[in-house]
């Protein structure tokens, strides 16, 4: 019992300094080990400064891999699968997830959301920034747009599948709209190979180079659930259901929102 508590005040006293408040849960108390775990775009910055938290605070070594929710690119979470990369635990976008559970890759039962992401728009900082607020005035500023990123992804699906197709401009975008592999839509715009990028809030914020113009209008917009599951055959189960538990704690979540996410278990 006493390792218990004192593993518990590590990892509360760790997030406290981190500026993400006490994290009141008891911690598990099982001997240090690695897990395997590949998470997708979206989750990437909240991930990144939570893993090392749960790592100092716990023993436990997180190896991470990244890559997108669907798609066949190369480092593609569906991709990796596919060529028997071995994994612990997954983190992707719901329809990602969802796919690899039909396909037996995923323990049935073992989702757990963990945060809804929405799409944004950004430009090259310095450039005029087009007006996204409304559809009409997103329909227009695609129209006028010279060159668009958008990603290979869940987000860039949508829009390439449903919202284009849905305001008329699909024809008109089909030579100057972009699906970017194996890369993020800001760095593409803060190079200036495109003009105006798409791609998950969470991943557009963090590059300095661009300027954030805001998100689709709410009657467009597509709010999507990133989720967490088990990977079938995975020997560290426990260890990555633990972590999952982390991830979802009510302490971390103020720093989850400031990556650009709205924590699921928000209300």
């Amino acid at each position: 019992m006493q390792n218990t508590l004192n593993l518990s005040y590590k990892l509360s006293r760790r997030i406290a300094l981190a500026g993400v408040g006490l994290f009141l849960w008891i911690a598990h108390t099982a001997q240090a080990a690695e897990i395997r775990v590949i998470t997708s775009g979206a989750f990437t910055e909240a991930y990144k400064q939570l893993a090392p938290i749960y790592e100092q605070a716990t023993g436990h070594k997180i190896i991470s891999a990244y890559g997108a929710s669907i798609g066949n690119a190369p480092d593609s979470i569906p991709t990796r699968f596919a060529r028997g990369e071995k994994f612990d635990l997954v983190i992707l976008s719901e329809g990602g997830l969802e796919a690899l559970m039909k396909e037996g890759k995923l323990v049935k039962g073992s989702r757990v959301d963990l945060a809804r992401s929405q799409i944004g728009a950004a430009v090259r900082k310095g450039t005029p920034k087009p007006d996204i607020s409304t559809v009409e005035a997103l329909k227009k500023t695609l129209l006028d747009a010279k060159s668009i990123a958008y990603s290979a992804s869940a987000s860039g699906t949508y829009l390439s599948t449903e919202l284009f197709p849905k305001l008329g401009v699909a024809e008109q975008l089909k030579d100057k709209a972009k699906r970017i592999m194996s890369e993020r839509v800001g760095a593409v715009v803060a190079r200036g190979d495109a003009e105006l990028g798409f791609q998950q809030v969470s991943e557009l914020i963090y590059f300095k180079e661009l300027d954030f113009i805001g998100t689709l209008p709410e009657s467009v917009q597509q709010t999507i659930f990133f989720s967490s599951a088990l990977v079938e055959g995975s020997t560290e189960q426990e260890i990555a259901k633990h972590f999952v538990k982390f991830l979802t704690s009510a302490s971390v979540a103020k720093l989850v929102r400031e990556t650009g996410l709205d924590p699921a278990t928000s209300k």
